[in-house]
């Protein structure tokens, strides 16, 4: 079995779910509900039955270093990879990629988001080890989930024939986010998963694929990658002046899709209590029902107010008394009270309080 590395792309504000996600404090670095760990200390413990933490890397902004670095002190400084400025998700995997390839040239890596929430992490972990054994053959593998609703708001993975490891199929197309009508009959047919945005495949293909898809990435990691080990400091140095002009591209965009339509693309569909915590609806959906995978935090009581979630940035208690279907999000600085089918419109008042110039709030 080849070396497994994990890159945790950690990045973007999320401004949906304001006040508690901000440009400072991005989402990844708060816990949601009664757990008492922030979702990026809960990715890394989720993957380090897979591989230790000396050999998980995470790429971030030179903003939140030294919050990661005070969360996850298990993972080595040498590993936080410090991007110049947000160039979307394909210059941050590949740069992780063509530098995990100078450590371990027979390396399979996996990219797993910071800031989604996976409540079935041995179904997570068998679904990973069955993507390396994937990898293994020369696919790119997109870890997908199996749907549990007819949903617009994610893109779909349409699946082909059994590849006899597994769980794993051929990957047929990628589909944009769907209207209500398609997404009932992705959902119908059984051939449609969830794109959850991980991947696992050897490092080697990887780059062999950037290198034929979207090589101006790839001319310019490798350069970074060709110093990180020998002269870290000219490492950095480089990484600076290529990020100037460096595409910003999904992943998804950059290359797998095309590799998708080369034939050379597999998923490994889960069912794993995944979530991208996408707005306070889907974390009050999450946190409300019986059983529920998200526990209200201790700090908040909800009476006779069915639907309803609240939380607590400062310890602060909160009460919520007859009031249906709302989310309550108390912080040290802002306050938000937001009827649950009005989640989406946060991010407008991120951008009023913006525009008054309020840029302490953001």
């Amino acid at each position: 079995m080849p070396s497994f590395y994990p890159v945790i792309p950690a990045g973007g504000s999320g401004t949906r779910l304001w006040p508690l996600s901000r440009q400072v404090e991005p989402k990844f670095l708060h816990r949601l509900g009664a757990d008492h760990r922030s979702l990026m200390q809960l990715t890394l413990a989720r993957l380090e039955p897979l591989a230790p933490a000396a050999q998980t890397f995470i790429v971030c902004g030179a903003n939140h270093r030294e919050a990661i670095m005070r969360q996850v002190p298990k993972v080595p400084v040498g590993n936080l990879i410090v991007e110049p400025a947000g160039r979307n998700s394909g210059p941050a995997i590949a740069l992780a990629a063509a530098i995990i390839e100078q450590l371990d040239p027979e390396a399979v890596m996996g990219s797993f988001a910071a800031d989604h929430l996976i409540s079935y992490g041995e179904a997570f972990r068998d679904a990973i080890r069955t993507a390396i054994d994937v990898a293994q053959t020369g696919r790119l593998v997109t870890v997908a989930v199996t749907p549990t609703r007819p949903e617009t708001g994610y893109g779909y993975i349409e699946s082909g024939e059994p590849l006899g490891i597994g769980d794993a199929l051929d990957v047929v197309r990628f589909k944009e986010k769907p209207d209500a009508a398609t997404a009932e009959k992705y959902v119908a047919s059984g051939r449609f998963f969830w794109n959850a945005g991980m991947f696992v495949w050897r490092v080697a293909d990887l780059m062999e694929q950037l290198r034929e898809q979207a090589p101006e990435i790839a001319e310019r990691v490798q350069q970074v990658a060709d110093l990180w080990v020998r002269d870290y400091e000219g490492a950095l140095a480089k990484l600076d002046e290529v990020w100037v002009d460096m595409p910003s591209i999904s992943i998804d965009h950059a290359v797998v899709e095309g590799t998708a339509a080369q034939g050379k693309l597999a998923t490994v569909p889960a069912d794993m209590g995944w979530s991208d915590i996408g707005d306070w609806d889907t974390i009050a959906e999450m946190g409300t029902h019986e059983g529920s995978r998200l526990e209200q935090p201790k700090e908040t009581l909800l009476i006779d107010s069915p639907g309803s979630f609240a939380t607590s940035g400062t310890g602060r208690a909160v009460t919520v008394i007859g009031v249906p279907d709302v989310v309550v999000v108390e912080t040290k600085t802002a306050i938000l009270v937001v009827k649950r089918d009005e989640a989406q419109r946060v991010k407008e008042a991120v951008e009023e309080w913006k525009a008054r110039g309020r840029e302490d709030l953001l």
